[in-house]
């Protein structure tokens, strides 16, 4: 995470938001009485917000904890996918 004053982030705002996009570099852009601010890249956020989606939903977490416990413990399957014919 790096922390610039908004005078900093105006001044050089294109390199900061390709360190956001390409690097996966959270900026926070501080500014006068603590009114902060973090920017994060869409594909961030979007991850962010399914990440909450699942640890919200006991049953969703449960479910995964379980299915990597196997996976841990070796007990996968291998499938050949199926190719669904046109319609």
């Amino acid at each position: 995470m790096i922390a610039v004053n908004y005078t900093q982030f105006r001044n050089d705002m294109k390199s900061h938001l390709d360190m956001v996009t390409d690097d996966y570099e959270s900026v926070v852009v501080t500014r006068k009485e603590n009114r902060n601010v973090v920017i994060i890249s869409e594909e961030s956020y979007n991850n962010l917000l399914e990440n909450i989606h699942v640890m919200g939903n006991k049953a969703n977490y449960d479910w995964l904890l379980e299915s990597r416990k196997q996976l841990e413990k070796g007990r996968v399957k291998r499938h050949d996918l199926i190719e669904a014919a046109d319609e």
